[in-house]
């Protein structure tokens, strides 16, 4: 009886999760570039993996992503602070809803419009090109576009941060501290926006420390001109929360305003979902508190 009421709660989790993102996701879907991105010859916006065997809620897995688009989730009463979101998956892939849209509700509820980046994969990524460069090139454009329309959708310029997951995370750790340098040529008027976030939230950002080195990849280097960050690791990680550990003393060094949560386990890859066993599921929550004491967020009860 126990057995048959968990499957039922999670079948029905299943389907809120589903549903929640099929819906958001046609509010609006936005194309990152006007046409062919830098370096590319071909249009195609991916292909879904098949679903994997007993994971509930599925996650969706997208692969073959040669034109990136971004996803729209306005809040019902936006407070004019926008997060662009970073999904993680190697690089190989891209996790939309799990590390992607699953965190629009969450954000929405403070009066933060959402807005979930389908990067490019890495599937023709020469071997001698960094296999963040080209969601990178992604991520800056994606930033301009939301100034750019910033009328459009509520939102202030100067009140526009990223939420980066794992893979997602080292893209978002390296756009952190580019002081708003752009990683691609100029095309058009959206280009005249600035690139850089005003606050990032980085939550276990993957491979972003260089055991051969014992620092932190050479592309991240927080410096005076790097905006506050709030974020988030667990000791148990294979993709090392020393980086992290790291992003943070390099922003303390520059008295920049940080905050950094290392929880002893819940692994990689958790998302905005829990882990049983762990405390890494409240993470959103202290995260909550960091955006609304930044005075970027709502009360979630005044929406």
């Amino acid at each position: 009886m126990r057995y048959q009421t968990a499957v039922n709660c999670f079948a029905t989790l299943a389907i809120f999760v589903l549903s929640t993102h099929v819906d958001a996701a046609e509010n609006a879907r936005v194309m990152v570039w006007p046409g062919h991105a830098p370096g590319e010859t071909s249009l195609d916006e991916g292909t879904n993996q098949p679903n994997r065997a007993g994971e509930i809620p599925p996650v969706t897995r997208t692969i073959k992503i040669r034109r990136p688009s971004i996803d729209v989730f306005s809040a019902d009463k936006p407070n004019g602070t926008a997060i662009l979101v970073l999904p993680g998956g190697g690089f190989g892939k891209v996790v939309p809803d799990k590390e992607g849209s699953e965190a629009a509700p969450w954000l929405n509820k403070f009066g933060i419009s959402t807005f979930v980046l389908r990067y490019r994969t890495n599937e023709v990524t020469p071997k001698t090109e960094p296999a963040w460069r080209r969601p990178l090139q992604d991520a800056q454009r994606a930033l301009r576009i939301i100034r750019t329309r910033a009328a459009q959708w509520n939102v202030n310029v100067d009140r526009v941060g990223v939420l980066a997951f794992s893979a997602g995370g080292q893209v978002g750790s390296i756009l952190h501290t580019a002081e708003g340098q752009p990683a691609y040529e100029a095309m058009d008027a959206t280009d005249e926006q600035d690139c850089s976030p005003d606050f990032s939230l980085l939550i276990y950002p993957w491979n972003v420390f260089d055991q051969s080195t014992d620092d932190l990849l050479p592309e991240i280097k927080p410096s005076k001109t790097s905006p506050p960050a709030f974020i988030v690791h667990t000791h148990d990680d294979r993709s090392s929360a020393l980086g992290s550990v790291l992003i943070y003393a390099g922003l303390k060094r520059h008295n920049i305003p940080a905050e950094l949560h290392v929880y002893e386990n819940g692994g990689h890859g958790y998302g905005m979902r829990a882990v049983a066993g762990s405390q890494i599921g409240t993470w959103p929550a202290r995260a909550g508190e960091w955006l609304q004491l930044r005075g970027l967020a709502e009360a979630a009860d005044r929406q």
